[in-house]
């Protein structure tokens, strides 16, 4: 039994440890968020917290001008820091960032938000995040909070399909709407126009001039009608001769 042991071993050496709590710090202080196991969040919880409070002592002390000779800032807690910390980078927001946020916060920098149980080995999840660059969470929380903020499940293939089908038709019906909204308006703005054509362009007491007078037709048909009385006049002496010589000819027969 392990007795007054306090921490975690996570299953590795001691070196392998701090290997892999130094990873973690840098990732959190320069995503301010990661995602891990419980218990590496557990683990990494105080040992980040002992980093940020050494960044947040050498920003006292260089407000207070309590530094050597000829610094202005606090390079004995920086190289204390940097043998955590290898990156150069992280190192700077360390310092010159994260620390004046936390400056007048006694302790208490991070959080673990615990998000259930992992998948594949059914490994218990979590959270960890600074808590100054977090969305604030501290109080009570309703159901009715709850639910508006609640994810919105996923729809499935078959559900989306319907709408985009439903979307689709509703177009196609505003579309036909639309369509016989403006044949109504166009028939409706040509019917005046054929009006006042017919009641300005042709009046109904004029006749027009093409057509013929009743007198004229009457004059050009009284002519034809002459000559049609004249040629049997014309033909009846032509006839008469002819029945005369058939008698002479009888006669001398």
């Amino acid at each position: 039994m392990r007795h007054l042991k306090s921490g975690r071993k996570l299953k590795r050496t001691s070196s392998h440890k701090k290997a892999l709590l130094r990873i973690l710090a840098t990732s959190l202080f320069e995503h301010k968020k990661i995602a891990t196991t419980e218990a590496k969040a557990k683990e990494l919880r105080p040992y980040a917290e002992r980093l940020i409070t050494k960044a947040k002592h050498a920003l006292q002390r260089e407000k207070q001008g309590i530094l050597p000779d000829g610094q202005t800032i606090d390079v004995h807690n920086r190289r204390i820091v940097y043998r955590d910390i290898r990156n150069k980078a992280v190192l700077e927001e360390l310092f010159d960032t994260i620390a004046p946020m936390v400056e007048d916060r006694p302790g208490g920098y991070t959080r673990i938000v615990k998000t259930g149980f992992r998948r594949g080995d059914g490994g218990r999840t979590a959270i960890i995040e600074l808590v100054d660059w977090s969305s604030p969470q501290d109080g009570a929380v309703g159901l009715k909070g709850k639910k508006r903020n609640a994810p919105k499940k996923e729809k499935t293939v078959k559900e989306q399909i319907v709408e985009d089908f439903e979307d689709e038709a509703e177009e196609t019906t505003i579309d036909e709407d639309i369509v016989e909204d403006t044949a109504s308006d166009d028939t409706s703005a040509e019917e005046p126009k054929v009006e006042e054509v017919t009641t300005e362009d042709t009046p109904v007491d004029e006749t027009p001039a093409d057509k013929p007078d009743a007198e004229e037709i009457n004059a050009e048909e009284t002519p034809s009608e002459d000559i049609t009385e004249d040629a049997p006049t014309d033909e009846t002496p032509a006839e008469e001769p002819k029945a005369e010589d058939k008698t002479e000819e009888q006669k001398k027969d």
